[in-house]
């Protein structure tokens, strides 16, 4: 895809962040506009500052760990618009801490808002973008943390791992409907994802059940942390490529060639 003029892109966690950056690169674009975000005072502001610029959007409150919260924004969406062209599964959130000090609620809110929210994007949209036969692009949020593991990010991990392998499935089973697949794979980016836990519901914890890394943690992290528009104008270059992977930080390369050099010397015990 190559022309967003006139073309409807959904976002979810699109109120700030990565999210709210290529919203306001495809408003650029010419493409009208779905917002979806849990913050609905957020999601209010973005949409305000997207309208005042000139572009065509709606917001809708979504929560992506439900089902039906994401079936109403597809309901949305298609309604409003007529079509969906572009759906970047982009929600996420983290927990912080050694894998075995997990406790059961960080396990299921990773996975009911990493993992099972882009599952509910591609339930509630792809098949309605198959049908609608305009071709299309389908985007997801993995992480640098879904390409290589990482210490005290057990949950995280697992889920953007997750997400990958979704991608690169979906990839391959929407090849012949001419919509194409990207999974975004940042480093650190200049978001509110160290914040997430603010979004915690209460019978998973809360917000007081996160603990988030100390400014000493942070500043012993690899990888410059990048800003956020010029990723918004990455993954929007990268639709218009048709990338299967959006890598953002050259100094992720190897990283994930020590990892892929494991695998390969794994096959020399092969049988």
């Amino acid at each position: 895809m190559d022309d967003f003029k006139g073309r409807v892109a959904v976002i979810t966690g699109g109120a700030s962040g990565i999210g709210l950056a290529t919203a306001q690169s495809l408003a650029r674009a010419g493409a009208r506009l779905v917002l979806a975000d849990i913050e609905q005072g957020v999601l209010d502001k973005a949409v305000a500052g997207l309208k005042a610029d000139g572009a065509d959007v709606i917001g809708v409150r979504t929560d992506v760990a439900s089902k039906e919260s994401v079936d109403a924004l597809a309901e949305r969406a298609f309604g409003h618009f007529g079509a969906v062209h572009v759906l970047f599964n982009n929600a996420g959130v983290a927990v912080f801490g050694p894998t075995q000090d997990m406790t059961h609620a960080d396990w299921k809110w990773s996975i009911d808002v990493n993992l099972w929210g882009p599952i509910h994007g591609v339930e509630a949209f792809v098949p309605r973008m198959v049908k609608q036969n305009q071709g299309g692009h389908v985007l997801f949020t993995a992480s640098f943390a879904g390409l290589v593991a990482n210490r005290e990010l057990g949950p995280y991990c697992v889920t953007k791992f997750g997400v990958v392998a979704l991608a690169e499935c979906l990839q391959k089973d929407l090849r012949d409907h001419g919509i194409g697949v990207s999974v975004l794979c940042p480093m650190r980016v200049a978001t509110n994802i160290d914040h997430s836990y603010r979004n915690r519901p209460a019978d998973l914890g809360g917000p007081t059940a996160n603990r988030t890394y100390s400014d000493d943690e942070l500043a012993a992290l690899a990888g410059r942390t990048l800003d956020v528009a010029d990723v918004g104008d990455l993954v929007v270059d990268s639709i218009r490529r048709n990338d299967l992977f959006i890598v953002t930080h050259k100094e992720a390369q190897g990283f994930v060639k020590r990892r892929f050099d494991r695998i390969d010397q794994a096959f020399a015990h092969a049988l």
